[in-house]
């Protein structure tokens, strides 16, 4: 696990802080590969790219994670608005949001994740 004074200023800003990196920009918006997202802190896997899909918004999306005992969901109003922020359980690091709006034959959920947050092995899923 890496120590906060360990991580780049815009992961220790997003993961953190809880802030959101701009979209389209992350290293993982456009990946195609066969692998496992896990935690850029803690390593713990968090996403299979089995469950990846291209939702248009700009940022990493998957349908679930790869073991929900991996994550922890928590109300967050800081916006205004009610959402459902994704925490990786391990470490608390704020990965994104869980919205809605997924693909309804896969369970209609759409975990919105910052590239930044993650780390790609690539293989073994």
């Amino acid at each position: 696990m890496k120590k906060d004074e360990e991580l780049s200023p815009e992961l220790r800003r997003v993961a953190r802080e809880g802030g959101t990196e701009a979209p389209f920009t992350g290293a993982y918006v456009n990946n195609h590969e066969k692998g496992m997202y896990r935690c850029a802190i803690c390593g713990t896997e968090l996403f299979s790219s089995l469950t990846k899909f291209d939702s248009g918004t700009g940022w990493p999306s998957f349908t679930n994670p790869a073991n929900l005992a991996h994550v922890e969901l928590k109300t967050d109003s800081s916006l205004g608005i009610q959402r459902t922020e994704v925490v990786c359980k391990t470490c608390g690091a704020h990965l994104g949001h869980v919205f809605d709006d997924g693909p309804h034959d896969q369970g209609g959920k759409r975990y919105c994740i910052n590239s930044i947050c993650l780390d790609f092995e690539k293989g073994g899923v």
